[in-house]
């Protein structure tokens, strides 16, 4: 479960991008534009596309790479910028079935049309490390009654159902390729529900932080790991945000160490946590000053 101190933070937070947020639109539009490079290469490189953040900036801009990227590694990264973009723009989206398979399609198209749009077939069985997922005859139940599952718990707090949901997709792995995406895109449509910025699940953590969190389900069914996990990114999302709405300065949190004679580890340590209004873009931690 989100721990008490979370909810409490995101509460706050929340408030407080709500009421910075009106008449800024184009502001967080730019934010959201700036961030999508930094969202579609950490979520492939999840599943282990060899692209940069850099070449996928320029991939994205239509621009030329230094080496030759497959055609694969292209059509990843350019399907996955158009879901995350078309969910944007489409923020009501119902989470059904059909949708999902919409997303898919859009996702796979490409890269594999033959299993783009549909779950898996009569002898397409697929494992993940030492988890073999569940029979193609199970999938559209399994699917429904999470997504049911996920509608109805309405007593639970969000983020324990989003992951849950997330935890539970996994689990049932639907699809022959693009299950990873595509819960993740998700996750960014559930919290646009709640009126909360998307988040990035990065790829640097994984071992330690995300790969664990499914292993932990499958023993369990605790969520707790990826419940921690959500609930940092979210609070860091919203810092961000924050710190762009104020129109604070973003300094490196190296230079914020030098210049208020701090350790750089505590600080590093700090950001981590979330107990100081921190956030990454490309990969470096910087924060708002006034």
């Amino acid at each position: 479960m989100v721990s008490e101190g979370h909810k409490q933070t995101i509460t706050q937070l929340k408030k407080e991008f709500e009421k910075l947020k009106v008449g800024k639109e184009s502001l967080l539009k730019i934010i959201r534009e700036t961030e999508l490079p930094d969202l579609v290469y950490n979520s492939n490189a999840i599943e282990n596309s060899t692209l940069t953040l850099k070449e996928t900036e320029r991939i994205l801009l239509e621009l030329e790479v230094s080496r030759n990227v497959s055609v694969r590694e292209l059509f990843e990264a350019k399907n996955l910028a158009r879901v995350t973009d078309y969910l944007t723009n489409n923020p009501d989206i119902s989470l059904s079935l059909e949708n999902i398979l919409l997303l898919h399609k859009m996702l796979i198209s490409g890269i594999n049309d033959s299993i783009a749009g549909r779950l898996r077939k009569q002898n397409e069985y697929v494992r993940v490390a030492d988890h073999i997922a569940p029979a193609p005859e199970h999938l559209e139940r399994l699917l429904e009654e999470a997504l049911i599952e996920y509608e109805s718990s309405l007593d639970i707090y969000f983020l324990d159902r989003i992951s849950r949901f997330h935890l539970e997709f996994e689990h049932i792995h639907p699809f022959n390729d693009g299950n990873g995406r595509i819960g993740r895109v998700l996750i960014g449509q559930q919290l646009a529900k709640y009126g909360l910025p998307p988040i990035i699940i990065r790829n640097k953590g994984k071992k330690d932080n995300y790969y664990p969190a499914f292993s932990e389900y499958r023993d369990s069914k605790s969520t707790n790991r990826l419940d921690a996990l959500l609930s940092l990114a979210v609070i860091e999302s919203l810092h961000k945000r924050i710190a762009y709405l104020e129109g604070r300065s973003m300094i490196d949190l190296a230079e914020y160490a030098k210049k208020s004679r701090q350790s750089v580890n505590s600080l590093l340590n700090a950001a981590r946590r979330q107990t100081i209004p921190a956030f990454r873009e490309k990969g470096v931690w910087k924060i708002g000053v006034k």
